[in-house]
């Protein structure tokens, strides 16, 4: 009677230790398989973020690429419009001279002929010719100098341009003439780049070159 007593015990002890080494497998497996799903979420977000990170590197690139040409065309238009009209001005300038030299040679030569004037008055009138020559193409140089200063800032040839609005700048367009209209266009297209603007004075330049 006691061996059969005391066998029970022993049985529902194993019992009791099976059912309780098995619940804690179960509860180490749970938390196994969970702690590998969180370690997939983990790993797909990881991904995810990488991925957006990467396009949006990707993308300001190339948007600063973008700007980056755009800014070298526009100071590329602009540099030889600048020395387009500095040229013209400096041709300008040199007729301009020459043909002050020219015009006061050709009196001075007449009056000598004519004999009209005492040799001091002749020498007097030489020298006034040179002078005025000298001051005409003097005034010349100025304008010139002012003029390639205007275009090396990149200023229009309209004064209080900036605050003017478009039909109002369209109204002194008939006024300038083709350099003035290409530096225009190239200063409006550097700061307001207002398009209706630059398709007119487009408009004007094809006309003034067909």
């Amino acid at each position: 009677m006691v061996d059969r007593r005391h066998q029970r015990d022993v049985d529902e002890a194993a019992a009791r230790f099976a059912e309780t080494l098995a619940e804690s497998y179960r509860i180490v497996y749970e938390q196994a398989a969970d702690a590998q799903q969180r370690q997939g979420r983990l790993a797909q977000e990881f991904s995810e973020r990488v991925m957006d990170h990467l396009r949006e590197q990707a993308e300001s690139g190339r948007a600063a690429s973008e700007r980056l040409s755009d800014q070298a065309r526009r100071q590329q238009e602009a540099g030889q419009a600048f020395a387009q009209e500095s040229a013209k001005a400096y041709m300008d300038f040199l007729n301009t001279a020459f043909s002050q030299y020219r015009e006061g040679t050709q009196r001075a030569a007449g009056g000598a002929r004519e004999g009209a004037r005492t040799p001091s008055d002749t020498t007097a009138g030489l020298l006034g010719t040179a002078t005025g020559a000298a001051g005409t193409a003097a005034g010349a140089a100025a304008d010139a100098t002012r003029e390639t200063a205007d275009i090396a800032s990149g200023r229009p040839p309209i004064e209080g341009y900036d605050e003017m609005n478009v039909e109002e700048i369209t109204g002194r367009l008939d006024s300038l003439s083709e350099a003035e209209l290409r530096r225009t266009r190239n200063y409006e297209q550097g700061n307001k780049n207002r398009q209706t603007l630059i398709a007119e004075m487009d408009r004007r330049l094809e006309a003034s070159s067909s």
